[in-house]
């Protein structure tokens, strides 16, 4: 494990291999599709187009498969071409043929999938992932073998650790991953799909995702004013904690609610945006 692309095969997705080889026309009833694919995800518009394409031109660059034995064979690369090859009606499609074990075919699927320009954060984050944990990658020889910096890999990873909701709008590009990295500031999870949320609703750019997450987290944490607030916040009991909740729930929003030992304390409602004041002010309308 652990080498490099052209280690494992001469050919990649959108490569020509490096190797001289022949083209076959392989039954397209013959081919069974990667077992190790990353991608879950198949936009059917975009295969639809791409099989349209197909029937006017043919597949322009080859497939590359594996003998799986004498009549079947496996893809390594081109599970999109070769789904679109079906909705296309084709009954062969051009392929080089490689050898490559069990192993080499995991690794390849990952690298060469990483190589795309299409995937969604999360796929690029879970192929990462499983580059460490079936194929033994350290982040930093990851990084060097896909070409990447290090800390661009820890910011995808880092993107599995949102809540399920988070990860599926990054999937369904609700929301950008400078969104999602914004979020991640914010270690409580609830917190965090209130943001997300609100980032559908109300349309938060990146930048006021990240002032509300400074605002929460009390900007500067070596001020000593916002470490006691903390700890005051901490300190809350448990009737004014769920007045808070109840508080963060209406104003849709982190309502900042202190309170001192002698009962003394305030309650700050922090906005986003003028936007989000005339919203937080027409909740207070409608209260009177």
């Amino acid at each position: 494990m652990g080498r490099g692309l052209g280690a494992l095969i001469s050919d990649a997705d959108d490569e020509q291999p490096q190797q001289p080889a022949s083209i076959n026309e392989i039954d397209i009833e013959a081919i069974e599709a990667n077992p190790w694919q990353p991608r879950n995800d198949f936009d059917q518009e975009l295969l639809e187009e791409l099989a349209a394409s197909i029937r006017s031109v043919g597949i322009v660059q080859p497939l590359t498969l594996r003998h799986l034995d004498d009549q079947r064979f496996q893809i390594i690369a081109g599970e999109r071409r070769f789904r679109a090859a079906k909705i296309a009606g084709l009954q062969t499609v051009p392929a080089y043929i490689r050898d490559a074990d069990d192993d080499a075919m995991l690794e390849l699927a990952l690298i060469e999938n990483l190589q795309r320009s299409d995937l969604n954060p999360i796929e690029e984050a879970l192929s990462y992932q499983r580059l460490i944990d079936e194929c033994h990658y350290t982040q930093e020889a990851m990084a060097d073998r896909i070409g990447k910096k290090r800390s661009t890999v820890t910011n995808y990873l880092r993107l599995l650790r949102l809540p399920a909701e988070i990860q599926a709008g990054l999937r369904e590009r609700k929301i950008t991953m400078g969104h999602a990295r914004a979020i991640i500031g914010i270690d409580d999870e609830a917190t965090q799909i209130m943001l997300y949320e609100q980032t559908l609703e109300y349309g938060y750019s990146v930048r006021q995702i990240e002032d509300l997450v400074r605002e929460y987290n009390g900007k500067d944490d070596s001020n000593e004013q916002v470490q006691k607030s903390k700890r005051q916040r901490k300190q809350l009991p448990e009737e004014y904690r769920t007045l808070k909740e109840q508080l963060d729930n209406y104003f849709g929003t982190q309502v900042k609610f202190a309170r001192q030992d002698d009962g003394k304390g305030k309650i700050t409602i922090p906005f986003a945006s003028d936007e989000d004041l005339e919203r937080i002010m027409g909740i207070l309308d409608k209260a009177k």
